[in-house]
């Protein structure tokens, strides 16, 4: 990782310091994307055989999960692991039903309601990665709030493993969530039939889910057709940074960056600390840890392109993070809500020693479906807002035009727009018309 100390540095060192991974979109990754989405719009369910086999290398004989395969998936899991995932959904399910959006309705005048009502998106489409390793994890994330919010279609897509078979542990997730149906598909294939439907797999009105460059530019090309589907946020590889004080334990630091390092060689991983002796500590013990993991090479291709900062004050590494925008922002300090106040941007929040970012990747009832590559700044997370369409509702009694029907009419005649003024003064004329009749 790279050292650096932030008061040394002039804009542009520091515009590169907090410099991202570039993410490709590539002409060639984009043609390529292009390319499978025709095919799919053209060719439907033909089109997905031959690209499953193209590039997960197996041959199906259905693209949906057949009953017994979810039954077979449950019978191989391990006992603690389907506990674990159940337990997971529940303090997920609490969190999000607490979080959700509730009904408003008000009198902003005498005789003048206004309401919001909350429907759900009738059809969703959920991606679950399996590349390097599945994420049951995922399938919880999304799953659950889209249940909550009463989702009428929950389709699921996740790529077949050689074997022809989904995940044991995502086929499990997908049935505790309540998703209605799974479809062995994968890459950008997956999203373009998610996205327009084949004879198989049904359209989506929108789309959600983490994914590789192939997944990430097909959810960006479909979300700019009109006949597409939209999507939950855009996105890019994982990331992570952490702030901490002098008083911060320096495996635990490390233990933190390492768990994004190792999400894929283009994530990246950020320390800020006031302290050059805990900067020090962490580097040595990032180099300790990093070493033992199964996914070292990975951790260390990410690393290369991850930062150590030194700041003046913490106060200055919550101005670096604003300016940063994480996806996960961890404060390993003594006293982390009092930097609470400060932070207007990121995807998620670790307050202390004893809250490691992976918590909230799993179990701790947040949404791990966040906000990557300076998003933070104008996106949040999944929630069951997500899932939902927020539509006003307006009625006025006569009392309430008569209130405010004037208002209305002045701004309509600024901005020149006779019919919304005449509109209002028919209506006004007529009340005061059998107000004189009367």
């Amino acid at each position: 990782m790279k050292r650096l100390n932030w008061s040394d540095l002039d804009e542009n060192a520091r515009r590169d310091a907090l410099a991202r991974p570039l993410q490709s979109r590539a002409e060639t990754l984009r043609d390529g994307v292009a390319r499978i989405i025709a095919e799919v719009r053209g060719r439907g369910d033909e089109a997905l055989f031959e690209l499953t086999a193209r590039y997960d290398g197996c041959s199906l004989d259905a693209l949906a999960v057949q009953p017994e395969e979810f039954i077979a998936a449950e019978a191989a899991l391990d006992t603690d692991l389907k506990a674990a995932i159940r337990e997971a959904a529940e303090r997920i399910e609490t969190f999000h039903r607490a979080a959700a959006p509730q009904p408003v309705g008000i009198d902003t005048a005498p005789g003048v309601r206004v309401e919001r009502m909350l429907r759900p998106i009738r059809r969703v489409g959920l991606y679950v990665p399996a590349g390097t390793a599945p994420l049951p994890s995922t399938a919880l994330m999304l799953g659950v709030p889209a249940h909550i919010a009463g989702c009428a279609e929950i389709t699921l897509c996740s790529p077949a493993r050689a074997d022809g078979r989904c995940d044991e542990a995502v086929l499990y997730a997908a049935q505790v969530t309540g998703v209605h149906k799974v479809f062995k598909l994968g890459g950008a294939q997956a999203i373009a039939a998610m996205a327009y439907g084949t004879a198989s797999v049904p359209r989506s009105h929108k789309l959600f889910g983490p994914g590789n460059a192939w997944v990430t530019e097909a959810k960006l090309q479909v979300s700019g057709d009109p006949e597409g589907a939209a999507i939950d946020m855009p996105a890019g590889p994982s990331e992570v940074l952490v702030i901490a004080d002098a008083q911060a334990y320096p495996p635990f630091v490390a233990a933190d960056l390492l768990s994004q390092a190792e999400h894929g060689p283009d994530s990246q991983v950020i320390l800020l600390s006031d302290s050059r002796a805990l900067l020090e500590a962490v580097a040595l013990e990032v180099d300790r840890q990093c070493a033992l993991l199964p996914r070292a090479s990975t951790a260390t291709q990410a690393l290369a392109q991850s930062r150590l900062i030194e700041v003046t004050s913490l106060a200055q590494a919550v101005d670096v993070s604003n300016r940063y925008a994480p996806e996960h922002l961890i404060l390993q300090v003594t006293d982390p809500r009092a930097l609470l106040a400060g932070i207007e941007s990121a995807g998620s929040i670790f307050l202390g020693a004893w809250t490691p970012e992976s918590v909230g990747d799993y179990c701790s009832g947040s949404n791990h479906v966040l906000p990557t590559y300076g998003y933070a700044r104008s996106y949040s997370g999944v929630s069951v807002a997500s899932f939902q369409k927020q539509i006003t509702v307006q009625e006025l009694s006569e009392d309430g035009l008569r209130a405010i029907g004037p208002c209305t009419a002045i701004l309509a005649q600024a901005e020149q727009l006779e019919a919304h003024r005449r509109a209002v003064t028919l209506r006004l004329e007529r009340l005061q018309a059998q107000e004189s009749a009367a």
